[in-house]
C-alpha cells in the first residue's frame, strides 16, 4: 500500500467521480482506476460500488476512508514539521469571504511584509462553503469566514463582531433621517449580493425577525456594484461596517439601525489535525495587531491564549 494510492482512493470517494479525482490527483483517469484495482487487490475487498456513473464506498471502503483521512493528514503534519525551518522562507494560504478579502486582507499582508518580510501570503477568495471543504483537504492553511459555521471537521476562533449597517445614496429620503429603524425599511427596495453571500442570509434573518421579506430589486456579486447602484438611487443596501471604503462617502451614507440591529461575527478557520506552520502563527499574531489598531469599526474579541 502506498500513500499515492491511499491519495486517489481518498479523491475517488470524496469526489463520487473517478475522472473528477484524477483531475484533482494531477493524473490521468486510467492510471488512478488501476491504482484504485491494485489496493483493492492487495486488500482482498472491493472499495467502491460501480453502480454505471454512480461511484460510493463500500461498507470495507467507508472505514478506509476515515483511516486514510487520519494517516494522510500524520503524513502531511510531518513532512509539514520537517521543512519548517524557522531561517527559511515561509508560505501560508489564506482564504477569505468576498466581504472581507477586499477590506482587511491587504491592509494584514503589507502589515505582514514589514514585520515578516520572509513570510509569502498567498491569498484565496470564495464564498464560506468553498473555503471550508479547502481547508479539510488541506488546500488552505486557514480561512477567514462569517459564522456560525456548523461543520464539525474544522476548528473556529471568533475574530471580531461588525454591525451591518444601512447604505443609502445622497438623494434617498432615509439619508435625512435620523433614526433608521427596521419599520423603515419594510417598504424599500433593496440591492443586495448573491444567495451564496452570508451577509444576504444575515440580511434576510433580520428582515424575517421584523416581519417583512426584503424587497429585492437587484442582486449583485461584488459589493462595489452593489454601493454603485446604491449611488444611482436604485434601492438601499444593509453591508458590513468593515466594507466602508475610503471615497465612499463622496457618493454614499452609512446609517446605523436603531433597536436590535444586525451584526455579523468573523472567525478563523483551521483544520483540527494539521499542522500549524511558523507562518501561519505569524499571521494569526498580524491579523490580531490589524485588527486591534485598524480604525474601521470593528470590535476585535480578546485573545484567550494571552494571559
Amino acid at each position: 500500500m502506498e500513500i499515492y494510492q491511499l491519495r486517489y482512493f481518498l479523491a475517488v470517494a470524496e469526489t463520487g467521480n473517478f475522472t473528477k479525482a484524477a483531475t484533482r490527483c494531477f493524473v490521468s483517469q486510467p492510471s488512478l482506476s488501476q491504482q484504485i484495482i491494485n489496493l483493492e487487490v492487495e486488500l482482498g475487498q472491493k472499495l467502491f460500488h460501480r453502480l454505471g456513473r454512480t461511484i460510493a464506498p463500500t461498507q470495507a471502503g467507508q472505514l478506509l476512508v476515515e483511516k486514510t483521512r487520519r494517516i494522510l493528514v500524520e503524513v502531511d503534519n510531518t513532512l509539514s514539521e520537517l521543512k519548517d525551518d524557522p531561517a527559511a522562507k515561509h508560505r501560508v494560504t489564506i482564504g477569505a469571504i468576498p466581504t472581507i478579502a477586499p477590506y482587511l486582507m491587504p491592509k494584514v499582508i503589507a502589515r505582514c511584509r514589514m514585520s515578516h518580510p520572509q513570510l509569502e501570503v498567498v491569498t484565496h477568495e470564495d464564498f464560506f462553503p468553498y473555503l471550508v471543504d479547502s481547508v479539510v483537504q488541506g488546500e488552505l492553511d486557514l480561512a477567514l469566514v462569517s459564522l456560525p459555521i456548523r461543520d464539525q471537521r474544522v476548528v473556529v476562533e471568533i475574530l471580531f463582531k461588525e454591525p451591518l449597517q444601512l447604505v443609502v445614496g445622497f438623494t434617498h429620503p432615509l439619508c435625512q433621517k435620523e433614526k433608521i429603524t427596521a419599520r423603515d425599511l419594510r417598504d424599500e427596495t433593496f440591492i443586495m449580493l448573491g444567495t451564496s453571500s452570508s451577509v444576504t442570509a444575515q440580511i434576510q434573518r433580520f428582515c424575517g425577525d421584523h416581519n417583512f421579506e426584503p424587497k429585492v430589486g437587484h442582486k449583485c456579486s461584488q459589493v462595489p456594484t452593489v454601493k454603485t447602484l446604491v449611488a444611482l438611487g436604485l434601492g438601499v443596501a444593509i453591508l458590513p461596517a468593515s466594507t466602508h471604503a475610503s471615497g465612499d462617502e463622496q457618493m454614499l451614507v452609512y446609517k446605523e439601525i436603531s433597536g436590535v440591529a444586525p451584526t455579523r461575527e468573523i472567525g478563523l478557520v483551521s483544520h483540527p489535525r494539521r499542522y500549524q506552520s511558523r507562518g501561519s502563527a505569524q499571521f494569526i499574531a498580524t491579523l490580531r495587531a490589524t485588527l486591534a489598531r485598524d480604525p474601521i469599526p470593528l470590535r476585535p474579541v480578546p485573545d484567550s491564549s494571552q494571559p
